[in-house]
């Protein structure tokens, strides 16, 4: 008897004309994300990926967002296959009924994903920079007069799906962080200048050929730029609290990815957007120990570690990111003293 999951799958590829109906597929379950079923699926000798928005999210806290997500998903991805096609997915089609949608299957001798490199410790191969580079494109592309930005006023899905669970949940854990957090939050909220991917995580990256291909765009919105660098950067330091010995390479590629992605500010100051990012980013790597989604690999000595770190920089945030990796870079060498 087909599973859930294999009946979804075979309606989706009906409806976007890659099956006859009554024609048989096989779906296999994918795993790494809390927002969404994933499954790759086999039929006639092709294997293609597809993918259905959850209405509840996968995780411990209560987390609910609209599944219609999955629309926002799929224009990001169809906006970056415009702006940069030798880094994209293939896509092919997308379901309102079902909430989903099919893409290529990525797989092959060059493809790896960033989170799993990281972890293992391998040596970096210029991942950030080049990641930093994509996200600074579609960025500045979507500044752009004549872009079109109708799929993408999704400030309260936006709000659901990162605002409220990385800085509104962990602001009720810190009181003496709340003022600016919450202030954090605001402004995210209230922004609308740059197409944000929402997301941009390892976890999210596959390297194909040296290029990034960035996927799970299911919280992208009109917002600020600051989001995306900043939360990139997090998981770039998160790693580093996580593997001391690799922390001054990791480091140095989080100041790659910012380098790489300064290139293409143009729709405000470059200061102005570093500021922010000196604000947000202590505030995501609260959220990864407090919020709602605490990631998965530190020990308890390392979130301590982070906390304490992230507490102290939302509290007093430097002005530049170079003071910021200067300052979580010593607090690693301190703890291995």
């Amino acid at each position: 008897m087909a599973s859930e999951i294999e009946k979804r799958c075979a309606e989706l590829l009906v409806e976007l004309g890659l099956i006859k109906t009554g024609q048989s597929c096989t779906a296999t379950p994918l795993t790494g994300g809390v927002a969404s079923d994933i499954a790759m699926v086999e039929f006639e000798g092709r294997k293609i990926c597809a993918k259905f928005a959850l209405a509840k999210l996968k995780v411990a806290e209560d987390w609910f967002a609209p599944v219609h997500r999955n629309r926002a998903e799929y224009e990001w991805l169809r906006v970056a296959s415009d702006i940069a096609p030798d880094g994209a997915v293939k896509l092919f089609g997308r379901s309102d009924a079902l909430n989903g949608f099919a893409m290529e299957f990525l797989d092959g001798a060059d493809v790896y994903l960033w989170k799993d490199a990281l972890l293992v410790g391998q040596a970096p191969q210029g991942e950030a920079a080049v990641v930093g580079d994509l996200v600074g494109r579609i960025h500045a592309a979507s500044a752009q007069e004549g872009f079109d930005a109708a799929p993408f006023h999704n400030a309260d899905d936006f709000r659901a799906l990162r605002i409220e669970p990385y800085l509104t949940f962990t602001a009720g854990r810190h009181p003496d962080c709340r003022g600016a957090l919450h202030a954090l939050a605001d402004m995210l909220y209230a922004a609308d200048r740059v197409l944000v991917h929402g997301d941009v995580s390892p976890k999210n990256i596959l390297l194909r050929g040296g290029r990034p291909v960035v996927l799970d765009a299911e919280c992208a919105t009109l917002g600020d730029a600051s989001f995306d660098p900043s939360f990139c950067l997090n998981h770039l330091v998160l790693k580093s609290i996580h593997l001391p010995q690799m922390a001054e390479g990791y480091l140095q590629e989080a100041s790659a990815f910012w380098h790489s992605y300064r290139a293409h500010i143009t729709w405000e100051s470059e200061g102005a957007l570093e500021q922010r990012i000196c604000r947000l980013l202590p505030a995501l790597m609260l959220g990864r120990v407090d919020g709602k989604s605490p990631v998965e690999y530190l020990n308890a000595a390392s979130q301590s570690l982070t906390r304490d770190l992230a507490r102290s920089l939302v509290l007093a945030p430097p002005a530049t990111l170079t003071e910021v990796f200067g300052t979580i870079h010593q607090a690693i060498k301190d703890t291995q003293a």
